[in-house]
């Protein structure tokens, strides 16, 4: 019977130990390999976020409400429900702000009486009927809120029929992470 010598036995550790620190390092993952994707999957977090807070919805004030009103017209609710709802339904734990402008058109003296004073008041009456529509058709109430800026952000000059209806709008905007979200 043939035996084995030190040197063999030092050899057969020798090739083991080199085989498994071949394989250990193999699977090691370098430290700056490791920081290069934690900061690559930062990136594409804040990239994430900026995509959803560019997310904005303009709808004509005047395809939603009648003229002098804020109460959803039936036409304003079917475009919401067609066009606004199944647009927002796809983001999970986002804040969303809907926000209400108007032309520079002094309200009428029926929504005067009404207790409406200015183009504010009206805009955020507005602004909150496109969110109790919204959230009646499933949109999260904790993620949804309403903001009227009236006259003081038009988009064109008041000086032309075209130019007060573009003022007239609704932009409901995802502003990024909701309350729940991170």
């Amino acid at each position: 019977m043939e035996t084995k010598g030190p040197r063999t036995k030092d050899r057969t550790v020798g090739a083991i130990v080199v085989a498994s620190v071949a394989m250990l390092l193999s699977s090691c993952v370098w430290e700056s390999d490791y920081d290069t994707v934690v900061a690559e999957n930062q990136q594409l977090k804040v990239k994430l976020a900026q995509s959803l807070a560019e997310q904005n919805f303009v709808v004509a004030g005047d395809a939603l409400f009648p003229s002098g009103g804020y109460q959803l017209s039936p036409g304003g609710q079917a475009e919401l429900t067609k066009n606004v709802v199944p647009r927002l339904k796809v983001y999970d734990n986002v804040k969303i702000v809907v926000y209400g402008h108007t032309d520079n058109t002094p309200v009428l003296p029926k929504l005067q009486q009404q207790g409406i004073p200015d183009n504010w008041a009206l805009s955020t009456l507005r602004a909150t009927a496109v969110v109790s529509y919204l959230m009646s058709k499933g949109i999260n109430p904790d993620t949804i809120s309403a903001k009227g800026f009236g006259d003081t952000r038009p988009v064109t000059p008041n000086d032309t029929p075209e130019g007060r209806a573009a003022n007239r709008r609704i932009v409901i905007t995802v502003e990024g992470l909701g309350p729940s979200g991170s």
